[in-house]
């Protein structure tokens, strides 16, 4: 089965998506989008027709509704459809950034499919709990049962590896849709199964199961479409690779604030805070900035807006001062780092400026603590030094576990 799975779906990506490979293509995707969505309908009508002609055929009412069951399926992967198309519409005048973000609205609508399946699901679940309705075993309707199991399994695998390629939330929606429906056939067959070897009815019992099954699928879809929509933390490795990026540049010294704006799959704004020596001319400088940010989108295919910040990296005074707030703060909690360290010198007293990094989910009495200890601390090492602390906390988000 997995041999056969990956197998089509090669066939079918190499005859109906041109230059398949170029995923960060828009075109390209969109294609990916489109092919998906038609194997969809395809597939959800080829198992209407089928179960609808053997259940009329039977006059099986079970297996007539199934049948129709698997006609609104079909729903999904026109949503789905319709959702691609339209993120692949280019910016305008009301969206400069584009239309990606459509995307995620459609997956988010698939989600509430889901949901509604789940929910009528438990809701006739409970119904043949209170009123159990006579189960009637029909060997060829369990062999229905079992082709739609291997269809729906298919094309989920299918939607699961494209949507993966191509880091699509509407197709792995569409991939938890077709796996709900295979959990809940599988459900029915082996109550139907258990009713032909034992005589005992459980059909209601493995529909409620198999109900919240379905319904928390559909909130882990909802979940994971309004991350993006809502706005997410940078992932680290986008961070790191960012980051490297722009640091591979001579005349740039080091790195911080990366904030990332998604616009869609694989449409992406960021803004970043680039380190460049004070005593280098500013003309020079922004040359060098110029030179990343026409680079990002060429390369990165990231619009990338880029902030210089200039920084002492002659002056040993200047520079043994940092390091030893930055050991300071190191032995004052690990997880917090500095950054725009500046020195002014006064008649009597020293001010240590400087920006303090905290994790996201310091409240405010632990940030006033941390700075007040710093600046303690500091004042400790040269009674002339007096910290002017900015607290803020970053944009990057953990990294996951495997």
């Amino acid at each position: 089965m997995k041999e056969f799975e990956k197998d089509m779906t090669e066939f079918l990506v190499r005859h109906f998506v041109k230059d398949y490979e170029q995923v960060e293509n828009a075109s390209v995707r969109t294609a990916y989008g489109t092919l998906t969505s038609f194997v969809g309908i395809f597939c959800n009508v080829f198992l209407f027709a089928v179960k609808f002609i053997v259940g009329t055929l039977l006059r099986s009412v079970s297996v007539t509704a199934d049948a129709f069951n698997n006609l609104s399926d079909a729903g999904s992967s026109i949503i789905s459809l319709v959702g691609v198309k339209m993120a692949e519409k280019p910016a305008d005048e009301d969206h400069p950034f584009g239309h990606g973000r459509i995307e995620y609205i459609a997956a988010l609508v698939v989600a509430f499919l889901v949901l509604e399946v789940g929910f009528t699901f438990l809701k006739d679940s409970i119904g043949k709990i209170r009123n159990p309705e006579e189960l009637n075993f029909q060997l060829v309707s369990v062999l229905i049962l079992i082709l739609s199991i291997g269809v729906k399994l298919w094309l989920g695998m299918f939607n699961r590896k494209l949507g993966k390629r191509i880091d699509s939330k509407v197709m792995m929606a569409v991939f938890t849709d077709s796996m709900g429906d295979v959990i809940t056939t599988a459900a029915t067959i082996l109550s139907l199964v258990f009713f032909r070897l034992t005589g005992i009815n459980i059909d209601g019992f493995f529909g409620i199961g198999v109900a919240l099954i379905v319904m928390w699928a559909g909130i882990g879809i909802a979940k994971d479409t309004l991350e993006p929509l809502i706005g997410e933390a940078v992932d680290p490795e986008v961070y790191r690779k960012i980051k490297t990026f722009v640091e591979q540049y001579d005349g740039i010294e080091g790195t911080h604030d990366l904030i990332v704006h998604s616009y869609g799959p694989n449409r992406s704004m960021a803004s970043i805070h680039a380190e460049v020596p004070n005593n280098v001319d500013i003309e020079k400088s922004h040359e060098i900035v110029d030179d990343i940010e026409r680079d990002a989108i060429e390369k990165l295919g990231i619009f990338l807006v880029v902030h210089m910040d200039p920084i002492e990296t002659k002056v040993e005074q200047v520079l043994k001062v940092k390091e030893e707030a930055r050991r300071v703060l190191e032995e004052l909690d690990a997880e917090c780092t500095m950054h725009d360290f500046r020195v002014v010198e006064g008649k009597n007293h020293a001010n240590l400026i400087f920006d303090m990094v905290v994790p996201i989910g310091y409240d405010d009495t632990r940030k006033k603590q941390l700075s007040t200890e710093m600046a303690e601390r500091m004042k400790a090492i040269d009674s002339r030094y007096c910290c002017v602390i900015t607290v803020e906390h970053g944009f990057v988000g953990k990294a996951s576990e495997e």
